[in-house]
C-alpha cells in the first residue's frame, strides 16, 4: 500500500482543522496526494459540524490511510483531547498540537509517512505551555536529533513557483542580525541548500544568489564592512566547493523578473529580505519547507488566522501547494543530510 502524507493537527483553535477539512471534500477536484491527520477525531467532527461540511471521519494507521482516503478522512489518534473554540485557544491547545508534530515525525522516520506537512501553530501559545523552541523548524531538527542520535541543521526556505528564498537568520531583531552573521554560517547554509536543490528539488548544479547584508552590497565598503568582511568569504569559499554561487549582490535589484530567472535560490541574510519579495509575489501558495532533515517537511506560509477560524472563509491555496510539494518531493527516498 503506498505512503499516505502526514498532515499535522497545527492549533484546534486556528484554521488548520477547518483547511484539513476542505482539503479532503476537494480531494478528487483537486487530484490531491492521498494524506491523514493526526488529530482528535471528535473535535474535527464538531468542527466539520460547526462549518457546514460534516464528513466522513475513520479512525486509521498511518499505513491504513490511503485505503481510506477515498471514502473518509484519515485520523490518527493524537492521543490528547482537544477543546479549544474557533480563535480561542485554551490549555489542551498546545498539548495536542506538540503531540501531533511529535508523531508526525516519528510516523516519517519510521517509514510509516511519505512526508509530514504542518498545520500553523500559535508559537505565543506554545511558549505559555514551557515550548522552548523558536518554531516548528527547530522542534523538528530537535526531535530528528533525539531519534537518530545525528545533530541536525535545519534550513528554512520559502518556496514557490516564481521565486524560492533562504533567510540565512531568522527570527532576530534586525539590531542583532550583524553580530549573528558570519562567514561559517552563510557557508553551511549554502551547502544545505544547493545539497536539497539537487537531491530533493532535481535541479542539477542550482544556481545559489547571496544578498548582501547593507544597501548595494555594502558598495564596496563605503556603506558597512559586513559584506566585504563576511558576505563575499563565504560566497568564494562556496564557489571553491563547486556551487554555482555568486554575490553578494543588492538585494534591491534581486527579485525583478530578468534576475530571478538567473538563479534557482537566493540566499538572503535577515528575516524580511527574504520574505517580503516572496509574499509579494505569491502571498497565497508560497510554501515553507525544512531543508537539511532525512525527510520531507513542507507547511503552508501563513498563521492560524483566528479572526476566521470556524467560518470556512480560509484559503487552502497555501496548503494545496504544500501538500502537492511534500509528494513531489517525497518522491526520492533515503536522501541524506548535507554533510
Amino acid at each position: 500500500m503506498p505512503q499516505s502524507i502526514a498532515l499535522t493537527f497545527g492549533e484546534p483553535a486556528g484554521i488548520g482543522p477547518d483547511l484539513t477539512i476542505a482539503l479532503w471534500r476537494r480531494r478528487v477536484a483537486l487530484d490531491l496526494p492521498s494524506f491523514y491527520v493526526i488529530a482528535d477525531r471528535k473535535f474535527l467532527a464538531r468542527r466539520a459540524k460547526l462549518t457546514g461540511a460534516p464528513i466522513p471521519l475513520e479512525a486509521s494507521e498511518p499505513r491504513e490511510a490511503a485505503a481510506i482516503f477515498a471514502s473518509a478522512l484519515p485520523v490518527v489518534d493524537v492521543g490528547m483531547t482537544a477543546t479549544a473554540a474557533p480563535g480561542l485557544p485554551d490549555a489542551t491547545s498546545a498539548p495536542a498540537a506538540i503531540a501531533s508534530i511529535r508523531l508526525g515525525v516519528r510516523h516519517v522516520l519510521g517509514g510509516e509517512a511519505a512526508a509530514v506537512v504542518t498545520n500553523p501553530i500559535a508559537k505565543n501559545v506554545l511558549y505559555r505551555s514551557g515550548f522552548t523552541e523558536p518554531g516548528h523548524t527547530e522542534y523538528l531538527a530537535r526531535l530528528t536529533a533525539e531519534a537518530t542520535g545525528r545533530p541536525m541543521r535545519p534550513v528554512m526556505m520559502l518556496w514557490s513557483p516564481q521565486l524560492a528564498v533562504v533567510p540565512v537568520t531568522i527570527h532576530l531583531p534586525l539590531a542583532q542580525v550583524p553580530e549573528a552573521l558570519d562567514t561559517d554560517l552563510i557557508v553551511e547554509t549554502g551547502q544545505i541548500t544547493a545539497h536539497d536543490l539537487t537531491n530533493r528539488f532535481r535541479i542539477a548544479n542550482p544556481r545559489i544568489a547571496i544578498a548582501g547584508l547593507n544597501p548595494h552590497a555594502g558598495e564596496d565598503g563605503a556603506i558597512g564592512a559586513e559584506d566585504h568582511a563576511t558576505v563575499r568569504p563565504a560566497v568564494d569559499r562556496l564557489k571553491r566547493l563547486g556551487i554555482a554561487a555568486r554575490g553578494p549582490l543588492p538585494a534591491d535589484t534581486m527579485f525583478h523578473p530578468a534576475a530571478r530567472a538567473t538563479y534557482d535560490a537566493a540566499l538572503c541574510m535577515y528575516h524580511d529580505q527574504a520574505l517580503i519579495p516572496i509574499k509579494t509575489l505569491a502571498f497565497d501558495h508560497a510554501v515553507n519547507v525544512t531543508l537539511g532533515l532525512p525527510f520531507v517537511r513542507t507547511s503552508p506560509d501563513h498563521g492560524t488566522a483566528f479572526d476566521i477560524a470556524g467560518t470556512d472563509r480560509a484559503d487552502p491555496s497555501s496548503l494545496i501547494a504544500a501538500l502537492r510539494l511534500a509528494a513531489r518531493l517525497a518522491v526520492r527516498k533515503e536522501i541524506a543530510v548535507a554533510p
